[in-house]
């Protein structure tokens, strides 16, 4: 019942009539090169939440671990440059990035349990948490 109640007021958060109203979130004043950076790693995060997908959908959750825990989990980080990004995110943006990198080692650890027991729940909930974390951030802040 918590879960979907958080999903409904994540959900009315971005419903369509909140478009036409003025952006609230708070703006970065990151350097150029800082903020191509950001959207590259962005894009990416995307990317490797599409492939994890996939991997589910194939049975493939060795896989799908593998690839959270390289490119989203605690694993990820300096791949991704997170401690020289940190250094310009305001304190509550670092904590949201750093629940999604926390979230997403612990989806790899449950969703090659779904391998074993065939029960993809516990691994849709933990993906779930990943992506909950990029809502946050988005909800919360902009570039542009």
């Amino acid at each position: 019942m918590k879960a979907a109640l958080s999903l409904l007021l994540i959900l009315l958060a971005i419903t369509p009539s909140s478009f036409a109203e003025e952006d609230q979130r708070q703006k970065l004043d990151f350097p150029e090169m800082m903020q191509q950076h950001l959207l590259a790693n962005m894009r990416d995060h995307l990317a490797a939440i599409h492939e994890i997908q996939a991997f589910m959908a194939m049975a493939e959750y060795d896989k799908a671990a593998e690839a959270a825990e390289q490119r989203l989990g605690m694993s990820s980080l300096d791949n991704h440059g997170a401690a020289h990004m940190a250094q310009m995110m305001p304190k509550e943006m670092q904590e949201i990035g750093t629940g999604m990198h926390k979230a997403a080692s612990q989806f790899a650890v449950t969703v090659v349990d779904a391998g074993t027991t065939g029960d993809l729940k516990p691994a849709l909930g933990a993906l779930s948490k990943v992506t909950q974390q990029c809502v946050a951030c988005h909800s919360a802040y902009r570039l542009y």
